[in-house]
């Protein structure tokens, strides 16, 4: 087989990899949704993705489909195979183990307690590995897993679903349906496949969102709520499905403790975080949701909120959904005390992407 042959199929591999890998997006954290491949003479042999929890990891999920075929053959992922004792075995022992010849690897992972030491653990067994084939892929497919280790925080996602004018809702908050069906089935997507979605007590006053993600067969993120105050109201949907669907508040130091009690029993996570002037502190917040595990973060709020994450420079990609309704000159402005130019004109985000689903065009940016 020619190089070029072998860099051609190395490249389709690793593409159905990563294809793999996102099956697991919102499902995996803490852990990074990982993706395998194990092929011989360009025909797959096994398949493999991070199962939902974490657990069992992409690569030994493979390698159980391929089993004994595996000896001699190629093992594609889509980011470096862990070399520590975790809750699992060293993935990277199980590859050695199982007589893989060839490693393709996309990403050195960040993680310091794998960072290289994996693709050294497999070349001193004599494993061959090459690492890089599908890099720029990897790292958007990883994006949370990196943020979370490198920043110390989740990657956080707007959604903005705006109308042809400009406006979120009409006057007096009073909410507006914006986006047809099948940009609201592109939302819930998004939702499906992020670890957790945050909005603000306002949005939740004003609209009373469920936050869940309602196409078939798709899972719920974790909902998240900031409340400084702690003003859930009872009858909200949120709190009625608590505990169904994990629900965090996060409050200030000032929140009153007999609410907080009163909520807990109702199945709430509640949390204390640094705030001023009844708004919390966002990188505290955010702080807090990595350590918990969290490393894709959907916010999915009002005009304040979605404004404060612009200008606290916290946003790595935004999805903007635009509806061809007109809402009116005294509609609610999509970004509070800002132009929506603030976010399509950011140089702090490239437009990457723009498309029709249904009646709406949805834009995609990215942290430039």
């Amino acid at each position: 087989m020619t190089p070029a042959m072998t860099s051609a199929q190395d490249a389709r591999f690793m593409a159905l990899a990563l294809a793999l890998g996102r099956r697991g997006l919102g499902r995996t954290w803490p852990n990074p949704a990982v993706g395998a491949v194990v092929a011989r003479d360009g025909v797959i042999i096994g398949r493999g993705w991070t199962q939902p929890g974490g657990r069992p990891h992409a690569e030994t999920e493979a390698l159980r489909r391929a089993g004994a075929a595996a000896r001699g053959a190629t093992l594609y992922v889509s980011l470096e195979p862990c070399s520590h004792q975790g809750k699992t075995p060293p993935c990277a022992d199980a590859i050695v183990a199982a007589g893989i010849a060839r490693v393709v690897s996309a990403l050195v992972d960040p993680n310091p307690e794998v960072a290289g030491a994996g693709h050294w653990r497999l070349a001193e067994a004599g494993v061959v590995v090459e690492v890089g084939v599908g890099a720029e892929e990897a790292r958007q497919a990883h994006a949370g897993h990196i943020r979370r280790v490198q920043d110390g925080r989740p990657h956080v996602i707007l959604k903005l679903a705006v109308s042809a004018d400009g406006k979120a809702a009409r006057s007096g908050r009073r909410p507006a349906a914006i986006t047809g069906e099948a940009g609201r089935a592109r939302a819930h997507l998004l939702r499906a496949q992020s670890d957790a979605v945050l909005t603000g007590i306002g949005t939740v006053v004003a609209d009373d969102p469920l936050l869940t993600s309602r196409l078939p067969g798709m899972r719920s993120p974790v909902r998240v709520v900031l409340d400084a105050t702690l003003r859930l109201p009872p009858a909200s949907k949120l709190l009625a499905t608590a505990r169904q669907v994990p629900l965090w508040v996060m409050t200030s130091d000032d929140a009153p403790r007999a609410r907080q009690q009163a909520l807990a029993a109702q199945g709430v996570d509640i949390a204390r975080v640094p705030g001023a002037d009844g708004r919390l502190d966002l990188a505290a917040v955010l702080k807090l949701l990595a350590q918990r595990g969290i490393t894709r973060l959907m916010v999915e709020s009002g005009p304040i909120l979605a404004a404060a994450f612009l200008r606290a420079d916290l946003i790595d990609e935004a999805t903007l959904f635009r509806s061809p309704a007109i809402i009116g000159p005294d509609g609610i402005d999509a970004l509070d005390g800002l132009p929506l130019s603030a976010l399509t004109q950011s140089p702090r985000l490239n437009a990457i992407d723009r498309e029709t689903v249904g009646a709406d065009t949805v834009e995609r940016f990215e942290r430039a």
